[in-house]
């Protein structure tokens, strides 16, 4: 699909629904004995892989024209399944579901997915969760297809290598049926939303800075979960107009939890325009759970128009300890930082060798083919602003975000971009092709 340069980008569009929400609410949703109603949940590829696992392990699921309804079957009742649960490619499902998997005694599961999927580590759950007493036998110990036997789990501390949502709340899934309080500490702060799904289901969960700790459980209580619009999706939009001239882009409903808004930081420091209320960081102080995920209408303005063809964008350092907060969004800060002054230096960010493709390699490669100077480093990438991008052709590599990735910069290059693959969108945004028509058909 090709992308030609535009001269406006303006209007608004419905963020769509959060994919990390999404998931977490079908698992939480299925370990529960009592319906939960689900508003706002994302139907794409990836979050239909997990209601297809947790029908595939007991629970009930009824899609409805405004909701889902899930009747899950229990903290501790999964069915067991002969025939492998198909992850599909999302990576959260493969990473967190052990987590129920692993306290369910007497029982096993075969985990498995796509070709991409098979490339991307277990070993980093499988760690904690075999400290806890789980038994997990990965491929070359290490990848999927793996299998999950049911085991009685012990209480942990575990302090994580690196900051991950996905590993700390395998652990803290773990935890609920646990015998006794599972402790994770990491490193630096991570995305929260299990933490606060949790706590509104009743649980007993306390963070005391950078350590999080939850009780064991007899049953979970969720009533109503409303998942809000993706803050990783609605970054495309806010980085297409910081890079086109008179650009005002409305995204509604975005999802503005201060653990999910570190890009929107990093482009404000880079001399980009958002406006909108933001969650500010760690809004409980050193002790507590937050509360539920607030939402704002965010708004990406563009420099002037007619005030000179520069962005007025400067080169950033992303540090370590900001990745986990911006890490979906790495390869947009790349983007970025072609049409910054100066140099863009991302770091500590090797978890993205192992996302839907190696997106150091695949972003590096994707820049230096539309005309940017990009170059990769052992844990990150170094950008030089060259002024803008000329264009050509963009592979996604059947990465969503790649594709994205290749769409907004067709939109600010001087030639337009070819993306190829651009269908890998559908796993993330099913829609995204359709809102930029609407932004740019003015």
């Amino acid at each position: 699909m090709r992308f030609d340069p535009v001269t406006t980008l303006q209007g608004s569009v419905l963020a769509p629904p959060d994919k990390s929400i999404s998931h977490r609410a079908a698992l939480i949703g299925a370990m529960t004995a009592d319906p939960v109603r689900v508003t706002g949940y994302l139907d794409a590829a990836d979050t239909n892989s997990t209601l297809a696992a947790v029908r595939q392990l007991g629970a009930i699921v009824e899609v409805r024209p405004d909701e889902i309804v899930i009747r899950g079957t229990g903290l501790r009742e999964a069915r067991s399944s002969a025939s492998p649960i198909d992850v599909g490619n999302a990576g959260t499902l493969m990473r967190l579901l052990p987590g129920w998997l692993a306290s369910q005694e007497g029982r096993k599961w075969t985990l498995d997915g796509d070709s991409s999927i098979r490339k991307r580590p277990v070993d980093r759950i499988a760690e904690p969760l075999r400290r806890m007493g789980g038994v997990i036998e990965a491929t070359d110990d290490r990848f999927p297809p793996f299998v999950v036997h049911g085991t009685r789990l012990r209480a942990t501390h575990y302090e994580l290598p690196m900051a991950s949502a996905q590993v700390k709340s395998c652990v803290l899934l773990a935890g609920l049926a646990a015998d006794g309080a599972t402790r994770v500490t990491e490193p630096a702060p991570s995305r929260d939303h299990t933490e606060r799904m949790l706590a509104g289901a009743g649980v007993q969960i306390q963070r005391d800075g950078l350590s999080i700790t939850v009780s064991p459980t007899d049953e979970l209580e969720l009533e109503h979960v409303h998942v809000p619009g993706d803050p990783s999706s609605a970054a495309f939009w806010l980085a297409a107009a910081a890079l086109i001239p008179g650009a005002r882009v409305v995204v509604r409903n975005t999802g503005v939890n201060w653990t999910r808004i570190g890009f929107v930081r990093i482009l404000q420091r880079m001399g980009g325009v958002v406006e909108g209320e933001l969650e500010a960081a760690d809004p409980t102080g050193a002790a507590g759970v937050p509360g539920l995920e607030p939402v704002a209408d965010l708004v990406g303005v563009g420099p002037a128009a007619g005030a000179g063809t520069g962005t007025g964008l400067r080169g950033t350092l992303v540090l370590p300890d900001e990745v986990p907060l911006a890490i979906d969004e790495l390869p947009l800060v790349g983007l970025l930082g072609c049409f910054a002054e100066g140099e863009t230096i991302v770091t500590g960010a090797a978890e993205l060798k192992v996302k839907e493709s190696d997106r150091i390699a695949t972003v590096v490669e994707a820049l230096n083919a539309l005309g940017g100077d990009a170059e990769a480093t052992a844990d990150g990438f170094v950008v030089r602003g060259t002024g803008g991008l000329r264009g050509g052709t963009v592979h996604s590599h059947g990465d969503h975000r790649l594709a994205m990735l290749g769409a907004v910069a067709g939109l600010a290059s001087r030639e337009g971009v070819e993306v190829v693959g651009m269908d890998a969108a559908a796993v993330s945004y099913p829609g995204f092709v359709a809102d930029l028509r609407t932004l740019t058909s003015g």
